[in-house]
């Protein structure tokens, strides 16, 4: 309708305003009446507004339209996202120039990086501005050792990492945690009461026990990654969800600024080490970091230390079903709380809860028993026999006692975590008695779990 419009103005425009009886057309001593001239436009106009009515006639044509399209085009749209590395002017050579020097790396990110890996990672940037290079960041500060544990050697510095940078991450999840990762869902199970045992542990043996979860907040980096400014955020929405906790368990919540070497050493909490220093976790130390501190001293809540969330509860009577049954109750709660504050714990569909580390990532569950053992530590059959019950046992400072702990936290539900290290403390109890008394335990070594 416009281009009527815009035509019929046009010969308005054109005909020029003239006293004489007529007018000039082209060049020349050409001439036209102007009554004749007058007589043509009159004609033109009719014509003009006969289109005008007969294209207002016309029906509509709406585009044809696709029920997927409209459904997933914004989930696509949002998938390929503007190049976020085109905001940045990076001084960077060629990726094979880039490319890392692993000869003497013993992390599994070493063992698995490749130059056409780092290749394909080499361009890519989250919307936060992370890019590959941060992300394998700590198995270059540290490269590990050869008889040492195998450390996973790299960290997410939001959660976006884990989607832009999924052929690593998922490679790497997969050979420390010893599962694969499939299109299901990971399985949760935080009833307590599923849990065999765990209360009935030898008391002549295990001496304490130490059950944590840690929690990555929705909308925030993670701490290698996050600003001052996210991780007071963080804090202050901490202080929210913790105030609602303490309508049903009493507690407060603790500064570091507050608090004294002495103080902090009674909470369990440790100066950071260069390395955390070094990879960013610790930057700004100790601002905007806290501990909130149940009455009864069952529950612990570290805001900001080494994750954004880490729950942590410590029994000296080593009952691992009590332990756990303190987290799962208070983890609920908090999710419950945080949910309502409209900033969820993160959740990847193939992965579960996620963090910074992959090494936590599906539970985020830690369960650790210490026991004391003087005969088994020496034993030919020990390393097969942790590795079938998939737990670890890491040395202390004292000669006799020994942590021992779940191996991996994916690939399992929080009870099923709990079972193995239960079971297994059991089953390392017995062998250390036969051992008492210079028996065999080769009937003993369990098949693989």
């Amino acid at each position: 309708m416009g281009i009527f419009t815009r035509l019929s103005s046009c010969l308005l425009i054109i005909m020029p305003s003239m006293d004489s009886s007529t007018t000039p057309i082209g060049p020349g001593s050409c001439t036209m009446e102007r009554s004749t001239f007058s007589q043509h436009l009159k004609k033109l106009k009719n014509s003009i507004r006969i289109c005008q009515r007969t294209h207002e006639k016309m029906p509509m044509i709406t585009p044809v339209t696709f029920p997927k399209e409209v459904k997933y085009r914004p989930i696509l749209e949002n998938l390929i996202p503007p190049d976020p590395m085109a905001r940045f002017h990076l001084k960077r050579g060629f990726p094979q120039e880039e490319f890392p020097d692993l000869c003497r790396n013993f992390t599994w990110m070493g063992r698995i990086l490749t130059l056409d890996l780092y290749r394909r990672q080499f361009n890519r940037c989250t919307q936060s501005g992370v890019i590959f290079d941060d992300v394998i960041r700590p198995g270059l500060e540290e490269p590990g050792d050869y008889l040492g544990p195998v450390a996973v050697g790299c960290v997410a510095g939001d959660a976006e990492s884990y989607i832009l940078f999924c052929d690593f991450f998922d490679r790497v999840i997969e050979a420390y945690h010893e599962q694969k990762i499939t299109s299901q869902t990971p399985e949760s199970d935080l009833n307590y009461d599923n849990l065999k045992g765990g209360d009935d542990l030898d008391r002549s043996y295990a001496v304490r026990c130490e059950v944590s979860v840690v929690r990555g907040i929705e909308d925030f980096c993670f701490p290698t990654h996050c600003s001052r400014g996210e991780r007071r955020r963080l804090l202050t929405l901490a202080r929210q969800a913790l105030q609602q906790l303490e309508q049903e368990l009493a507690g407060r919540l603790l500064l570091l600024t507050d608090l004294s070497q002495e103080q902090q050493s009674e909470l369990n909490l440790k100066a950071p080490t260069s390395f955390q220093l070094r990879i960013g976790v610790a930057r700004d130390w100790p601002d905007a970091r806290a501990v909130w501190v149940s009455e009864n001293r069952s529950l612990l809540v570290w805001v900001n230390i080494d994750e954004h969330l880490r729950l942590v509860s410590m029994r000296e009577d080593a009952n691992v079903a009590e332990a756990f049954q303190c987290i799962c109750i208070s983890l609920q709660k908090l999710e419950k709380y945080y949910r309502g504050l409209r900033h969820p714990f993160i959740w990847k569909q193939q992965l579960g809860w996620v963090t910074s580390s992959p090494a936590n990532v599906g539970t985020g569950l830690r369960i650790s028993v210490l026991i004391k053992l003087q005969h088994l530590p020496t034993h030919k059959h020990l390393k097969d026999v942790l590795k079938r019950l998939r737990i670890n046992m890491d040395k202390t400072d004292s000669p006799e006692l020994y942590n021992i702990s779940n191996m991996a936290t994916f690939g399992f539900t929080e009870v099923a975590l709990t079972q193995l290290v239960v079971d297994g403390v059991k089953l390392l109890t017995i062998m250390e008695k036969r051992l008492e008394g210079n028996l065999s335990i080769d009937e003993l070594v369990p098949a693989q779990k």
